[in-house]
């Protein structure tokens, strides 16, 4: 691969161990890794001129349902809490196919990538007529941003006082000879890899008790990682201890399910004890502010998380419970409802940044490779122009999440291109939305 050089940045934001922040500075790039920052590099190969821009890692998103890009902003489902909200979208989603799968997934990515997000989780725990995780892959492949999938699935259905119909249900042999399939297929645990596989049972409140302690003997034999929705409203909290006798967080830890192999999604419930839990067996937490404020969940204590040492990163969630992917958007609205919750000073625009970047590659168990722009790690960039509107009169351009814009210039995965002056450099976007609309016209005539 070519050397890639981009030259001459208003500021860096490293996001290394010592927060260097570099001011007309230069990123030297070679076979999909950071050789180099400083001043004054030179290159033979393409040069990329960063002046009026901040640069920083790229983001990491680390919880989504691809799929719902194809429902977002459904009616019935507007206004409703969370279980209330998934009774009005079971019905939808059992009429998806892999085309729906594929074609989601692709919008979903490309909305992340022009949000700045160069790596992302996805959770899938539904697979309807015919459709399976290769849908999902197959379309990172093409959209081109680094993929983790997680296997997800769901197997107590209504008949067995489950939430989900039982037209989305699997049973739970299947459910985990597909995560083994999946695995072998498309896992890879070597450095720089563009594809990593996870299990992930969908909820508590959707599997027995079997399937996730069968599917954490699963992970760690197979070597990946475990995820799942954990404490997310008071109706999680509510139905653990009624169906449960206790919290989700010593639920989690009777079934194997902390670590630095888990993170669990949302925790909005998570009290001090949980907490400390968490923090002891380095187990992560996704964080997805904008879509606990859609559904009414909660304000997530991400400032008593930091503190107490637990791996937090951030997740735009789904888009029929966020309605946008905008990861950038997701760190700002984490700073802002720590300070609604805590003060002003609870949390600054470069905490926030922080832990949408160095902080979710953390949590995907990518820490030592992603999330920094320093030598050695992946080139994963996000350019930002700050010489617009957004960012006009403010003192502190890197303070991105206080004035600056929402959408990346240009992004860089694995050394290479993906989105060049706004516009993806492959990628077909708007042939892509226009198959989108037509596939969501189409749902919403057979509803």
């Amino acid at each position: 691969m070519a050397e890639l050089l981009i030259r001459n940045a208003h500021t860096v934001l490293t996001m290394d161990d010592t927060r260097r922040e570099l001011c007309g500075a230069d990123i030297l790039i070679k076979d999909g890794e950071i050789i180099d920052l400083g001043v004054g590099l030179t290159t033979r190969g393409k040069v990329i001129d960063a002046s009026g821009c901040v640069v920083t890692p790229g983001l990491v998103n680390t919880h989504h349902h691809l799929y719902q890009t194809l429902t977002r902003a459904v009616p019935g489902g507007q206004d409703a809490l969370l279980f209330g909200w998934l009774k009005t979208l079971y019905p939808i989603w059992s009429k998806f196919g892999p085309e729906e799968m594929f074609t989601s997934a692709q919008v979903g990515l490309a909305e992340l990538a022009l949000s700045g997000c160069t790596m992302t989780s996805d959770h899938l725990y539904l697979y309807p007529n015919g459709a399976t995780l290769d849908d999902t892959i197959a379309a990172a492949g093409e959209v081109g941003l680094r993929f983790h999938p997680t296997r997800g699935a769901m197997s107590i259905g209504e008949s067995d006082g489950g939430l989900p119909p039982d037209a989305l249900v699997e049973t739970e042999h299947a459910i985990l000879e597909d995560c083994v399939r999946v695995i072998d297929r498309f896992h890879d645990p070597r450095p720089a890899a563009m594809v990593r596989v996870g299990i992930a049972p969908c909820s508590p409140f959707s599997v027995s008790r079997d399937l996730m302690r069968d599917a954490a003997v699963l992970a760690r034999d197979k070597g990946v990682m475990l995820h799942t929705h954990l404490a997310e409203n008071d109706e999680d909290i509510a139905y653990s201890l009624a169906n449960f006798g206790c919290r989700p967080g010593e639920y989690a830890q009777d079934l194997g399910w902390v670590g630095d192999d888990v993170w669990h999604a949302h925790c909005v419930k998570l009290d001090g004890a949980e907490i400390d839990l968490f923090a002891r067996t380095r187990t992560g937490v996704a964080h997805c502010p904008c879509s606990n404020c859609r559904l009414g969940s909660g304000i997530a204590p991400v400032r008593a998380m930091r503190d107490a040492g637990v791996n937090v990163g951030l997740g735009v969630d789904g888009s029929a419970s966020n309605d946008v992917g905008n990861l950038i958007g997701e760190a700002r609205q984490t700073m802002l409802l720590q300070r609604v919750a805590q003060g002003a000073d609870a949390m600054s625009a470069r905490e926030a940044l922080e832990i949408a970047t160095r902080g979710g590659a953390q949590v995907l168990g990518r820490g030592g490779e992603c999330g920094q722009l320093r030598a050695g790690y992946r080139a994963d960039v996000a350019i930002w122009d700050v010489t617009g509107v957004e960012s006009a009169g403010s003192w502190d351009p890197a303070a991105l999440l206080l004035a600056g814009p929402t959408r990346v210039r240009d992004l860089i995965v694995e050394g290479r291109e993906v989105v060049r002056d706004g516009h993806f450099v492959k990628f077909d976007l708007a042939a892509t939305v226009a198959r989108q609309n037509t596939l969501a016209q189409r749902l919403s005539q057979r509803v």
